[in-house]
């Protein structure tokens, strides 16, 4: 037995304790039935049943998920008409749902699309100003209709931060590529390499060199043999067996 303050009583015979809930001007709810021995609690159930409803309206609140909701409107819809319109979208997407706007034509009206995209523009506006939503889907053309979504401003903003983190990082490793490349070819080790080696004294005929080796290769000429040289005889001065004089 549990007093309505969360004190413990005991093990009482359940006459006694229905008793002493009644003298307390409580009830006597079972909140352990599979226990042994069972276990009581003095309290109000209808507080109780109160608070219990309150704790799972919350809990499904916060499991909510997003719906759909859809606007239909004329391109000729009125100022009034169209502004209890933008009311109700302020109102589905402060609630977390997403609208969508719907601008149907008819006959001659397919002519003069502009004054629906007014429309539409004058929506998006107010919805901006108020900071509940943004646009998903711009308005497009369906058939005889024109169409836009808005989006919960959170899901939006999450969305446009995701695209334009992609479209960063996609930029980068293009930019990447690009310097990768320029520095290849700015490189003069990958300018100058020949295709091949051409031995020292001996000529590639023009008809056998390729482009590369052509292009980046120094012509090497064969070196003209020196000439051989001749022995002379060395040169005696004549004696002669005269006295001098």
């Amino acid at each position: 037995m549990i007093d309505e303050v969360g004190g413990q009583l005991g093990v009482l015979d359940p006459r006694d304790a229905l008793a002493m809930a009644r003298e307390r001007g409580l009830d006597l709810i079972e909140v352990a039935p599979n226990a042994n021995p069972p276990v009581c609690r003095i309290m109000d159930y209808g507080k109780f049943k109160y608070e219990q409803g309150k704790r799972e309206r919350e809990t499904a609140k916060k499991q909510r998920q997003s719906e759909m909701k859809g606007m239909t409107l004329r391109p000729g819809t009125d100022d009034h008409d169209l502004d209890f319109k933008i009311k109700n979208i302020i109102k589905f997407l402060g609630d977390g749902d997403k609208v969508k706007v719907t601008v149907r034509f008819r006959s001659r009206e397919m002519s003069h699309p502009e004054f629906a995209r007014m429309a539409l523009d004058k929506i998006v506006a107010s919805v901006q100003t108020a900071t509940v939503g943004v646009v998903e889907r711009p308005a497009l053309m369906e058939g005889r209709q024109m169409i836009m979504i808005l989006a919960p401003a959170r899901e939006g903003s999450a969305a446009a931060a995701s695209l334009k983190k992609a479209v960063s990082g996609t930029g980068s490793t293009s930019r990447s590529s690009s310097s990768a490349g320029n520095a290849s070819a700015s490189s003069p080790a990958a300018a100058t390499t020949p295709a091949a080696l051409v031995p020292t004294g001996e000529v590639i005929p023009a008809a056998e060199a390729s482009p590369t080796t052509a292009a980046h290769a120094t012509p090497v000429v064969e070196a003209t043999p020196a000439p051989t040289p001749v022995a002379t005889a060395p040169v005696v001065a004549p004696t002669t067996d005269q006295p001098t004089v």
